[in-house]
Order: C-alpha cells, then structure tokens, then sequence
C-alpha cells in the first residue's frame, strides 16, 4: 500500500514548476502503472503485452495527470536526506515526466532524467535502482519496493542487468499492475530500456559512475553533461 507521510515540497529549487500535489493513490491504479511505462515499451510486441485492452483508459489518465493546473509529485527518498522526484510536468505542449535529486543543503535540483517526446537518460544503472528502491526509508509517497522500482524505471538503463534481474521486475509487475503475462512484459521490458535502450556503465578515473549513452547527462562525452564535480556528486549519492 501507499503511504501519504510526506507531502510533496511547495517548490524544488532550480526546477519551475507549477502547482505541486501529492498523489500516492495513484500507485494503487493498474492504468497509472500502464501509462507511465508506456515509454519503456518500444516494440509493438512489448507495447502489446504492457497496455492489452486497456491503451484507450491509460491514454485518457496520463492526458488528465499531464493536462490540469496541478503537478502530480512522488518522491522517493534516498540515505542522507536526499530525495528522488518523479515530477509530472504539465506544461501546455510541454508536457512530460521529470526525474530530479535533491538535498536541502544543494542550491538546486539535479535534473536526472526526462520522459517525453525529447527524451533525456538514462540516469539509473540497475544497481542504483535497485538500491533505491529497495533502501527501506519511511516517507516519500511509498515504501514498497516494486512501487519504487516501477516509478524509477523510465529513468533506467544499463546492459549489465544482473541474473535476477527479469523475476524482480515480474514481481513488480505483478504486485502492481494488472498486466496477462508480467513474467514477458518484464524480459521485453529489460531488453528494450526505453527511447535510448542500454547503455554501459563504467567508472571513471576520478571514481564516479558514467555511462555512454548518447542523451544522458552521466555521459561526459556529451557537450550537455554535468560537470565533473556533478558527475560526482550524483553518483555518491546513488550508491549510498
């Protein structure tokens, strides 16, 4: 079940946003889950197997959440008192899903990820998503774990996804959604990864986690990547 311990914050320094609103219940609702995967099904066979019958009624929630004056927030909060926002961004013809890290004695939000029609990542090696959805921290707009797995996803991409890895998010599927076969949806899902599919994780000299992937700010090949000192700093935090 979800929690509602935390509420979600009136502003997230860095980020403009509108009108934040806290909504766990969401987590509860199979079509939620539907349509905030939808962009990690890139074949029409995995996109069969995630949304069924059920495309029309999850195209219809994801339309109201990214279409109203309110801006659907879920956090997930990390070791040190940093947090993950999962931030429903619903700008007029703008609209898409923010992932942000964040600590109250940073200046600014890290933008990690977005899910839309420009999408940028991965920003999550499995172990990363993993470890925070497994962390069993209070607060946030959930404990569970498959809640937390399923809400980080989209951010995700890594093609060293360990043994294990396809029952762990079939149990996910399962616990979550009301998918016909999750134990498929969860193999296709792990081998498409999303816009930009997997990318390799290595460490870098300086001893911080990158990856090669052509759209991802933890790429310091790419001309938009965070500065080393950022580079750092997001990948410390993630392995607490």
């Amino acid at each position: 079940m979800t929690s509602s311990a935390e509420m979600p914050p009136d502003r997230i320094p860095g980020y403009d946003g509108g009108s934040f609103t806290h909504r766990p219940e969401l987590l509860d609702e199979s079509l939620f889950w539907l349509g905030h995967l939808h962009n990690c099904a890139q074949s029409e066979d995995t996109e069969e197997l995630l949304l069924g019958a059920d495309e029309e009624e999850a195209a219809d929630l994801q339309r109201q959440l990214l279409g109203g004056d309110d801006w659907p927030v879920f956090t997930v909060p990390l070791p040190g008192g940093h947090s993950l926002y999962v931030v429903y961004r619903a700008f007029e013809e703008d609209e898409g899903i923010d992932y942000l890290l964040y600590h109250p004695d940073w200046d600014h939000a890290e933008h990690l990820a977005q899910d839309d029609g420009h999408f940028m990542g991965p920003a999550l090696s499995w172990a990363e998503l993993t470890a925070a959805a497994d962390n069993g921290l209070p607060g946030g707009s959930t404990t569970d774990p498959h809640a937390r797995l399923l809400l980080l996803l989209p951010a995700f991409g890594d093609d060293g996804v360990p043994d294990g890895a396809v029952d762990r998010l079939t149990a996910a599927l399962r616990a979550r959604t009301q998918v016909e076969a999750p134990d498929r949806l969860a193999a296709a899902l792990l081998e498409d990864q999303g816009p930009c599919g997997p990318v390799r994780w290595t460490t870098a000299e300086a001893g911080y986690w990158i990856n090669n992937g052509g759209l991802s700010f933890r790429n310091p090949a790419n001309r938009f990547a965070w500065p080393a000192a950022c580079l750092a700093r997001v990948s410390a935090t993630l392995a607490l």
